[in-house]
């Protein structure tokens, strides 16, 4: 029986997308991912202002990444 969740390439990965953060109040950051806004959850990282890039996955802001980062990650995206 083969294992869903596995470190080689050939298998099941998730994927994060990145997002803008439009604001921050009690937990929740509102973002833009390519004009598309919703709220997710920002409990796992600290200090989140408007303007920052950030990665989301599964409805979670769970890591801060640079403007590069998110020029990077769009386009790797629209590749596939």
């Amino acid at each position: 029986m083969q294992e869903k969740y596995s470190m080689r390439k050939d298998k099941e990965m998730c994927v994060g997308l990145s997002a803008k953060v439009i604001s921050v109040q009690d937990g929740v950051a509102l973002v833009d991912a390519e004009g598309a806004r919703r709220e997710v959850s920002a409990e796992l990282l600290q200090d989140l202002d408007p303007g920052d890039y950030v990665m989301v996955h599964a409805g979670a802001a769970i890591a801060k990444i640079t403007d590069d980062d998110e020029d990077e990650t769009d386009s790797l995206l629209e590749d596939l």
